[in-house]
């Protein structure tokens, strides 16, 4: 190969040219980011960068005097794939062609119907979505977080601590059941009660009221939630539209083998896009995790450079972090399709404590709150 192009310049981008200059590649690379940053750490804009304990260079992702031999084109959207001519199209008019290709664009912030246009009404994704978001923060207020998930429990235990008055509105039953099951999920949101911070579970959002600027978010059951600020924590979805019509398979984001490899011959994709088959599920799923991004470009890009010559790997089963009230929470593994959990050591209403999923008598995962260091001996059962 004589170039490789890698788009998205974020932390799945930044590892897979870390990996192909690793692994022997000399030749021309290429990446190709949207935003006009350099590789930054996106978990913290949640969290130490929200709560101005930390300042943007604590964010960067390079080493110091890190040289990666590349071309880095920033502040440019890739537009479409030609699978004729291998060439990725830039929205500036420009086009690079390239032997090989790692699609890394990651995933944009889900938005809320009617919002646009309307002052005080947040997302956070980016580095200059976080940058906002702390302007606002810094009014003081009552802040409503549409979304019980992890990002945003975790702007909901910022905002919390910088003295605001914080709402979460969750529309499932309960929160986090998708990533950790329903009874788990309810010990982990339950951070938010004991804070004093309200959540209200079970209901949907029918809109945001205000003329100019919010004021406050209108319930599906006849509620209305003041607010001075709203962040829109509902997910997010694989930025993958400028590959229709390429020749790449797309569900939920770009389907790939247990190894990244996809539809087309020479491209291969990684991070929060890429829809990775999994063996230890049987199916393919999108991991939107820090290490995940990570870890898997390494696999990624093995298979790149043998031209799909390799054997697929098992990926390791996913870990995330999430840091919320002082507590940290640390997961590993499947929940979904276990059929017992129990608790192995702690108690969950000490909020620390280890649980451990299983299948037919086997672990398929583990969950710790504030317990790293038997947690960290159970996951290295997971990643062995």
């Amino acid at each position: 190969m004589r170039t490789v192009a890698v788009v998205g310049a974020s932390l799945a981008g930044l590892s897979a040219a870390r990996a192909l200059r690793k692994q022997g590649y000399d030749g021309r690379l290429v990446l190709i980011g949207d935003e006009p940053h350099r590789p930054y750490d996106r978990p913290p804009l949640s969290k130490e960068f929200l709560a101005g304990h930390i300042g943007e260079t604590d964010l960067a992702l390079e080493a110091d005097g890190e040289d990666l031999g590349a071309e880095w084109l920033l502040g440019v959207r890739a537009t479409s794939l030609d699978r004729a001519d291998r060439s990725v199209r830039l929205a500036d008019g420009r086009a690079v062609r390239a032997d090989g290709i790692v699609i890394a664009t990651g995933a944009a912030a889900r938005t809320l119907p009617g919002s646009e246009g309307l002052a005080g009404v947040h997302t956070l994704r980016t580095l200059d979505d976080a940058r906002a978001l702390r302007d606002e923060l810094a009014r003081g207020g009552k802040l409503v977080v549409i979304g019980g998930g992890f990002v945003g429990a975790e702007v909901a235990s910022t905002a919390y601590a910088l003295g605001l008055d914080v709402t979460v509105i969750e529309a499932a039953p309960t929160p986090l059941a998708g990533p950790l099951g329903e009874a788990m999920g309810g010990v982990v949101s339950a951070l938010h009660a004991d804070h004093g911070v309200r959540l209200l579970c079970g209901v949907g959002v029918k809109g945001l009221s205000g003329e100019r600027r919010v004021d406050a978010v209108l319930l599906e059951d006849g509620r209305s939630v003041p607010a001075d600020t709203v962040v829109v924590g509902v997910g997010a979805r694989p930025c993958v539209e400028w590959l229709e019509g390429s020749g790449v398979a797309l569900d939920n984001g770009v389907t790939c083998g247990a190894d990244g490899r996809t539809s087309l011959a020479g491209v291969v994709a990684v991070g929060d896009c890429a829809n990775w088959y999994d063996p230890h599920t049987g199916g393919h799923r999108r991991v939107e995790h820090w290490t995940g991004a990570l870890e898997r470009p390494a696999a990624a890009v093995a298979t790149l450079l043998a031209h799909g010559g390799t054997e697929p790997g098992v990926p390791r089963p996913p870990y995330f972090w999430s840091d919320q009230y002082g507590v940290k929470i640390q997961f590993v593994g499947h929940a979904a399709g276990a059929d017992s959990v129990t608790v192995e050591e702690g108690a969950t209403d000490e909020r620390s404590f280890l649980a451990v999923y299983r299948r037919a008598g086997t672990p398929v995962a583990v969950l710790g709150m504030n317990q790293p260091r038997l947690f960290t001996r159970w996951r290295k059962q997971f990643t062995a």
